[in-house]
């Protein structure tokens, strides 16, 4: 609009727009060029839907068109460079973050072989055909090569698009390129030292100290800085700038010691992996943020590199840019096919791994540019003209081939997946109710049951807020409608549905337990009351009202701190529990737990329930780290304490009475837990007892339980009556005595 304004006011009725074209391009206004690059990203998925190709490809091809070397419409000015190193961090460090440690740390053999074979066979065959067949010096050849060896992430977002990021094949690449590109960048140090006559003994013990230095301050106090901010402060805003600036540290302290940024982002994003949940709204905001501005801005920067015309400036660059695109492109298969065979991986993860890892840029553009402005004593650059133009079609042939490549393993890899989830025929008949009240501990219940939903599933949440009918009720319904509000806009940010509704009811308990039926839900997520009073009213009222009526899984919760600040999860189980028919439910919910934040499960019980839990850990959630502790009697219970720490989550299975694993002890564990346990993060899980057909409790099984039988109070006020009757009797006796001697006085 800018642009036609312009064209009118100085020429008037002159509508020769071709002529004057020149004068108004390329665009300088600040705005105007957010507004193009804003075009460009809505667009450009829209156009490449239509014709069926990836939206990464059309994102570079749209820099090639309006960039310097297109139609001139926009120059790479400092806004490129800024945003479009924001956006490479951020392939990076989501890289990290989305990486299942644990699935790492099961395929890391298979991880660094691949990093090496990735970067040995680029290294070995660029070599020799730099050095025979295009003919440059030993320096040359080397640094020229190093640039085949190094890839970028490039198509990490199509990865995470069909939410793949925890497949063995992507652990494998991802964690290959920090490998690949930290020896790249080593070389391209060696090469310039070298070329510099700097290659001492000092340089090299200089250098390590500076990587071991740099390394050990993002492993080591990096998690301790996010762990105790995390804990502090809980605003989805602050925790976002948080990781935003602890990422760009590691990658400044990372170019300190002459190294790339990216590899201090991706090792951030590491570092910080468990600490940002997969299923939390900080990932979320992640996701959407690098997804929306600043990854497509990497990737119109980068197509602006490309210069079409170099095509046509003469054979040299033709040559080199042929040769450098075969022996990326067949090296890397090679690299991929090598590790295939060698650990017996499907064809269709070796697609992926290709896929991933063939794509040239970060590291590429570091090593040319390095190498282009270093001058040999004969005045030649140490890289010339025409690697450099190569360097350029490199990237742009790479970055497409990787594109298509990578979403068409990971449509098959997606398909594969679905069609062994029908296979299973999923019967899980998961509604999870959460009823909230406070707002100041909603968050957390919403956070614990996102986190137990199975996402295959893809089932909404129900949020419910009961009031009582009394004088207050209209205000209440206004501040349950508020609260149910922004736990709907918690749950809809992360991709949940969610139902909600506020009602009225006499008894808080009984309106919780309407709702359950008409939402026909499978279980609830409440909050543990916080009573004030000692172990008799542990329970209150109404949760007892609650876990009496129904016999559906109840899990209470005290969380008093954010779940990615949790490191580990300890469980107390009864003996027998595995003859409930909810053991699997409550294990498959905090498995689900487990794996979301990712930390170490302990598990205490009866050998023989430990062994049914350990298999099913094993074949359904092999990724979660797990422990299994004999605890032969609940009444050793109490001697946990000493074990869990203020940072460990404490779950306790307990039972109905007259069930299958229901024991007398477990009448003494709500002093247990007010005693030993007041301090700590705590889960009581009550679970299933009858299955669906909970018209069987009886009057021998009653719904509600009082805390007390008739015989312990009785027993109480004959204990109490005895204890009066001492204290009054020895009353009598003192008094006795004292009358006796003051006779005595007297006589």
């Amino acid at each position: 609009m800018v642009f036609f304004l312009q064209l009118c006011i100085t020429k008037g009725n002159d509508y020769r727009f071709m002529k004057h074209f020149e004068h108004f391009f390329p665009i300088t206004d600040p705005t105007l060029i957010f507004f193009v690059v804003m075009l460009i990203i809505l667009l450009t998925p829209i156009v490449m839907s239509k014709l069926r190709v990836p939206h990464i490809i059309g994102m570079i091809l749209a820099g090639v068109v309006v960039g310097p070397h297109g139609f001139g419409l926009l120059e790479k000015d400092s806004s490129f460079q800024i945003f479009g190193n924001v956006g490479l961090y951020f392939i990076m460090m989501l890289a990290g973050l989305e990486m299942n440690m644990e699935n790492f740390r099961n395929n890391k053999t298979k991880t660094v072989t691949h990093g090496i074979l990735a970067f040995a066979f680029p290294m070995i065959i660029g070599y020799y055909l730099n050095f025979y067949v295009l003919q440059y010096g030993m320096l040359t050849s080397i640094l020229l090569a190093s640039m085949y060896a190094s890839h970028t992430l490039l198509t990490y977002p199509t990865v995470m698009k069909f939410g793949l990021s925890e497949e063995r094949s992507v652990t494998i690449a991802v964690g290959a390129t920090a490998i690949t590109d930290t020896l790249t960048l080593l070389v391209l140090a060696i090469v310039v030292g070298s070329f510099k006559g700097n290659l001492t003994g000092f340089y090299w013990f200089w250098m390590l100290l500076k990587i071991a230095v740099v390394f050990g301050i993002i492993i080591y106090y990096f998690p301790r800085m996010a762990r105790t901010f995390f804990k502090r402060y809980e605003g989805s805003v602050i925790q976002f700038i948080f990781v935003m600036a602890l990422t760009f540290l590691g990658a400044i302290i990372m170019e300190i010691i002459e190294l790339e940024g990216l590899l201090g982002a991706f090792l951030t994003g590491l570092v910080l992996n468990r600490y940002v949940p997969k299923v939390s709204r900080l990932m979320t905001n992640l996701e959407f943020v690098g997804n929306a501005v600043f990854i497509p801005y990497f990737l119109i920067g980068v197509g602006m590199l490309v210069n079409v015309r170099l095509l046509f400036n003469g054979w040299g660059t033709i040559k080199v840019a042929t040769t450098m695109i075969i022996v990326a492109l067949a090296s890397k298969w090679i690299a991929s096919w090598a590790t295939q065979k060698i650990f017996g991986l499907r064809a269709l993860e070796r697609e992926m791994i290709f896929g991933l890892s063939n794509a040239q840029a970060g590291a590429t553009l570091a090593a040319v540019l390095v190498g282009y402005h270093l001058i040999m004593p004969d005045g030649q650059r140490l890289l010339n003209d025409d690697v450099l133009n190569g360097t350029i079609i490199l990237i742009l042939v790479t970055c497409i081939f990787s594109s298509f490549s990578t979403e068409n393993a990971a449509k098959r890899m997606v398909l594969r997946t679905r069609e062994a989830a029908e296979d299973k025929e999923e019967t899980d008949d998961e509604s999870i109710l959460v009823p909230m009240r406070y707002p100041d501990i909603a968050d957390s219940l919403m956070n614990l049951a996102l986190m137990m939903r199975n996402p295959k599933l893809n089932r909404g949440l129900v949020g419910i807020n009961v009031v009582y009918e009394d004088e207050e009720t209209k205000t209440n319904l206004e501040k349950g409608r508020r609260l149910l509000d922004n736990m709907t806009s918690l749950a809809n940010s992360m991709g949940v549905m969610m139902r909600t509704q506020v009602r009225i009811s006499n008894n808080i308990a009984s309106g919780i337990k309407h709702a359950f039926d008409e939402f026909e839900a499978s279980e609830i997520i409440i909050g543990l009351h916080t009573h004030k009073d000692l172990s008799p009213r542990f329970w209150g009222d109404f949760h007892q009202n609650l876990f009496t009526g129904l016999c559906r899984q109840i899990t209470m919760a005290r969380v008093k701190q954010p779940f990615n600040t949790i490191r580990r999860i300890q469980v107390a189980v009864p003996s027998r529990a595995q003859y409930e028919v909810g053991f699997y439910r409550w294990l498959e919910r905090l498995a689900r737990v487990g794996e979301n934040i990712e930390c170490r499960m302990i598990f205490h019980g009866r050998n023989d329930t430990n062994e049914l839990i350990g298999q099913y850990l094993q074949n359904r959630h092999p990724n979660v780290r797990f422990e299994l502790n004999s605890m032969t009697h609940w009444a050793e219970l109490p001697t946990l304490a000493n074990s869990i720490a203020d940072d460990h989550l404490f779950v306790v299975v307990t039972a109905r009475k007259g069930t299958i694993s229901y024991k007398t002890a477990l009448d003494r564990l709500p002093e247990e837990l007010t005693e030993h346990f007041r301090g700590n993060n705590l889960l009581i899980i009550f679970p299933d007892q009858y299955g669906d057909d909970i018209e069987t409790i009886t009057f021998a099984e009653p719904r509600y339980q009082e805390d007390k039988s008739a015989y312990d109070i009785i027993k109480e006020w004959f204990f109490k009556a005895k204890q009066a009757w001492t204290m009054l009797t020895a009353e009598q006796h003192a008094q006795v005595y004292d009358d006796n001697e003051e006779e005595e006085e007297n006589i």
